[in-house]
């Protein structure tokens, strides 16, 4: 079950629009296939009750009604009611896991938490509402108080309730006690069906999710990208490597959509994936040290099961100062570039040498580097800006004026912009359609100062374009915003050029 839509959304800074909750819900379900997803939470607003109605819909259209579920409370008929007039038809029933939260935050005993609970599920399912039940704090519950548990699970287990659902609330079990305490859940009770609800507080998240299933648990809860309160939720990308890889089981997900769905999720969101992170990390598919390019061209001996093809991805080699003659190969069988021995041990040195100054080098930038280190034909750039000017003024739109050099030929043009590099492209452009000539898309913009620099300090900009179909990314860096997104455009202009 994916709860990227409820329990993902409570990551400090996250709310997500009805639009982006639908799109969210019709790509979970369709295309990465996830059996289930929890959208929402009720009574929280108008506005969610809004988003839970439009998804129920378009899920009654497409057959899919009964995977869409919603959190609900031990509030007699007000939950049930807010979901069924939703039109929601699951409801996932959030009852306390631990004596502790029973008696300090309820303030009641637990026979009274078991009366009021079986009050909820009687009056569900006359109003045709199934019943999944949380034990919310149920790893504490098993660490201080199990006779509580085991006494509440026995005081339901004639109810309709379809699922118990447990979860890891504050993230504070390890291998050891999920498979342990799952094990007990599973055991003891073999006509019920258990799914785990980990956390990931210590970093132990996907460790804890391994052990529950191996003790047994019939499902798992998830969310893309690891979204989720404090230090988040175990991420679904993360689940799919360690169930498929690592305990050789089998699931619906169609793991050929998770990259895209990540992306998605990343861009409502507004949380940037980390670019180490697991499956969905920007470099995760990325070989640094040469001697893993030279392993990987002979029989392939630095992969593993993770390939990236199966996510969607394709695996790449970095350049930098630990990358040797093989990084440094593979991306250019990837430009159709060759060079002989000579030129290779130059333009290595100067690799090396970027690296040590801590520039980054990427394949895009190999042309560049090999006609400055080998000042022959391999790569000329047959666009250069001559002159450009870039006024800002307060209250008007920013001016930008640019002389191209396009093969010889000298071009100029005036144009205003929302902001100055937008008034610089808008130039370039006009230039380009007097030219007749394509250009690319911006896709995105990013830009990266290094922690505690000061206004002086270097910004690298990066910039994802979309030409025909294909997309990539150029880089620049100077200690001006702007110099450093113009680097990055010429780059781009001299890369469509060759293309």
């Amino acid at each position: 079950m994916d709860t990227t839509l409820r329990d993902g959304e409570q990551t400090s800074g996250v709310s997500f629009s009805a639009y982006e909750k639908l799109s969210m819900a019709k790509i979970l379900l369709q295309n990465v296939k996830v059996d289930r997803i929890e959208v929402a939470s009720a009574r929280v607003s108008q506005g969610e009750f809004d988003c839970v109605q439009a998804i129920s819909q378009w899920a009654d259209k497409n057959d899919l009604l009964d995977r869409v579920e919603v959190l609900g409370f031990v509030d007699g008929k007000i939950s049930v009611d807010w979901i069924a007039k939703a039109g929601a038809r699951v409801i996932n029933l959030l009852a306390k896991g631990s004596k502790r939260h029973v008696e300090l935050q309820l303030r009641k005993s637990p026979e009274q938490h078991l009366e009021d609970i079986k009050e909820v599920i009687a009056y569900a399912s006359s109003q045709n509402v199934d019943v999944n039940i949380y034990l919310e704090d149920w790893s504490n519950g098993m660490i201080h108080s199990p006779d509580y548990v085991h006494a509440l699970v026995q005081g339901l287990i004639d109810t309709p309730i379809k699922r118990f659902m447990l979860p890891d609330t504050l993230g504070i079990l390890n291998p050891d006690q999920a498979y342990d305490f799952c094990h007990q859940m599973v055991s003891r009770y073999p006509g019920l069906k258990f799914d785990f609800h980990a956390h990931n507080d210590y970093d132990l998240a996907a460790a804890n999710v391994y052990s529950a299933v191996k003790a047994g648990v019939h499902g798992i809860h998830a969310t893309v990208n690891g979204m989720g309160e404090r230090a988040g939720n175990v991420p679904l990308s993360s689940v799919i490597g360690v169930i498929h890889d690592q305990l050789k089981l089998t699931t619906n997900i169609e793991e050929s959509s998770i990259n895209k769905v990540s992306r998605i999720v990343e861009t409502y969101s507004g949380v940037r994936v980390p670019a180490n992170k697991p499956v969905i990390g920007e470099f995760v598919f990325t070989q640094t040290a040469g001697i893993h390019a030279d392993g990987d061209s002979k029989d392939k001996l630095y992969y593993n099961d993770l390939l990236p093809e199966r996510f969607g991805r394709t695996r790449e080699y970095a350049l930098g100062k630990t990358s040797g003659k093989a990084n440094i190969q593979k991306n250019l069988e990837e430009l159709g570039i060759s060079l002989d021995q000579e030129g290779m041990k130059r333009v290595t040195d100067r690799i090396i040498e970027l690296g040590d100054k801590k520039e980054r080098v990427t394949k895009e930038d190999l042309p560049f580097i090999i006609a400055d280190v080998l000042g022959d034909n391999i790569e000329t750039q047959d666009i250069e800006i001559v002159n450009y000017s870039l006024t800002l003024t307060q209250g008007l739109n920013p001016v930008a004026t640019v002389r191209l050099r396009i093969k010889g030929e000298f071009y100029q043009e005036t144009s205003t912009g929302d902001g100055q590099y937008n008034a610089f492209v808008r130039a370039l452009w006009s230039i380009y359609a007097r030219l007749e000539k394509d250009h690319p898309t911006l896709e995105d913009y990013s830009v990266h100062i290094p922690p505690g620099g000061h206004t002086d300090a270097l910004v690298e900009t990066t910039i994802l374009w979309d030409f025909k179909g294909k997309k990539f990314k150029t880089r620049g860096l100077d200690a001006d915003q702007t110099e450093a997104a113009i680097q990055a455009t010429i780059k781009m202009l001299n890369i469509i050029e060759e293309s």
